[in-house]
């Protein structure tokens, strides 16, 4: 009963959540409600025995993503002295999000039973297994030629991206690193003779 309670919390605020991200007219409230989703997908994950997915999920999306989201929106033209102006009119739903991740964390610790998950292919049901144990070895055996074609997708999307990006521009001066170190000592200093009474005034 309680891990059915809470499967149904999990899943009615993961889409509230979603539905405001793509509602809320200002961009950094639907990053924020991204954060929430992601953290309620891996609450349903956790719910589902596959501890290892939920918190990949956790510290790559809402660790690494999520940021960069923020940094993006950051970059936007956004009027933030306008934000600034009903700040604190956000202090109550803020503490209101604040206590609702707080009960799911109260609630997830309270059903997180080898008993409850273990039916579902937690490490109850495996035996000495663990869950990163057997992800591991479907990953490596059964799926390793996927593996490495996602790897080696993502190696080729990096790489244009730093080839799209990478611009030369006329008016900018760039280090000569090469240049730098085969400077001589005759090419940076010239040593000059002057006679008493031949130099400037």
């Amino acid at each position: 009963m309680i891990a059915a309670s809470a499967f149904y919390l999990f899943s009615a605020i993961l889409l509230m959540s979603a539905i405001r991200v793509i509602t809320a007219s200002n961009a950094v409230h639907s990053v924020l409600f991204l954060i929430l989703c992601f953290f309620n997908a891996g609450g349903l994950f956790v719910l589902l025995g596959a501890e290892y997915v939920a918190m990949t999920l956790v510290i790559v999306y809402v660790g690494a993503v999520a940021v960069l989201f923020l940094f993006v929106v950051m970059m936007l033209d956004i009027n933030f002295e306008k934000l600034r102006e009903g700040s604190r009119s956000y202090i109550g739903m803020g503490i209101v999000l604040g206590l609702v991740m707080l009960a799911e964390l109260i609630t997830l610790y309270a059903v997180w039973d080898e008993n409850a998950i273990g039916a579902t292919g937690g490490t109850a049901a495996t035996g000495a297994s663990s869950n990163t144990e057997i992800i591991g070895s479907v990953l490596y055996t059964d799926y390793i030629y996927a593996f490495q074609l996602s790897g080696l997708i993502l190696l080729v999307a990096m790489i244009g991206a730093i080839v799209l990006t990478h611009r030369r521009r006329s008016d900018v001066r760039r280090q000569k690193v090469a240049k730098q170190v085969g400077v001589t000592r005759d090419d940076a200093m010239e040593i000059k003779k002057v006679e008493i009474g031949e130099g400037l005034i």
